[in-house]
């Protein structure tokens, strides 16, 4: 490999990284997912390899064509849709009666402490859900990412799709491991009462903007 295309190809690597921030970073679903279980310290590496591996499979396969089958089957994204706002509303209800609980029954929560902590199957099963049934994903990883990665030529494709999965890689390993880092904060009852609430009205929220948008 020259230095002419040693260069395309580490400036297509940061094309990738750079969409791929830019379109993760914000208050979602999954990211709430992935910072509460940090904060709680349950299954974090889990949670975290999944999605890592769960936005290169998406991406890639929005570069080999998928975006192009997407386009083609509206039903699929209607679908996808729907089953992402039930999810994120029965989620968000559930954040929320969390809250009303720690609000009526105040005590003292250490980060890694809950209630009721999950097992790993359920965590992972949630985590899917998370990145399966959200069609933003399809649309920001898939569709928008794939498109963009395919305008590339052949060869440099792939430093495309590892410059994004590597952003991606970064910021859930940021999202999980760093939110420990927050533990003493969230000793405080109070804090996880907030936590609750947000994340609760953020899927709500999510969830009537999902039907909203559904023709």
């Amino acid at each position: 490999m020259n230095d002419t295309t040693s260069w395309t190809a580490l400036s297509t690597m940061g094309q990738g990284m750079a969409l791929s921030l830019g379109l993760i970073v914000a208050i979602g679903a999954q990211n709430a997912f992935v910072l509460r279980q940090g904060l709680r310290r349950e299954h974090v590496g889990s949670v975290v390899l999944f999605c890592m591996v769960g936005d290169a499979l998406l991406m890639s396969a929005g570069v080999l064509g998928m975006a192009q089958l997407l386009g083609e089957q509206p039903q699929l994204t209607r679908l996808l849709g729907w089953g992402g706002a039930l999810f994120l509303a029965v989620y968000g209800l559930r954040a929320l009666n969390r809250a009303l609980h720690r609000a009526r029954q105040p005590q003292a929560l250490q980060a890694a402490a809950d209630p009721a902590p999950a097992s790993r199957a359920v965590v992972l099963a949630q985590a899917a859900a998370f990145t399966l049934l959200n069609p933003h994903v399809y649309l920001d990883t898939v569709v928008l990412v794939g498109s963009l990665g395919a305008q590339h030529p052949a060869a440099m494709r792939g430093w495309f799709v590892a410059g994004g999965s590597l952003g991606s890689a970064l910021w859930f390993a940021l999202l999980g491991y760093g939110a420990g880092q927050l533990a003493p904060v969230f000793a405080k009852p109070k804090a996880w009462l907030y936590l609750d609430a947000l994340v609760g009205l953020t899927m709500l929220g999510m969830a009537v903007a999902l039907v909203c948008k559904q023709p």
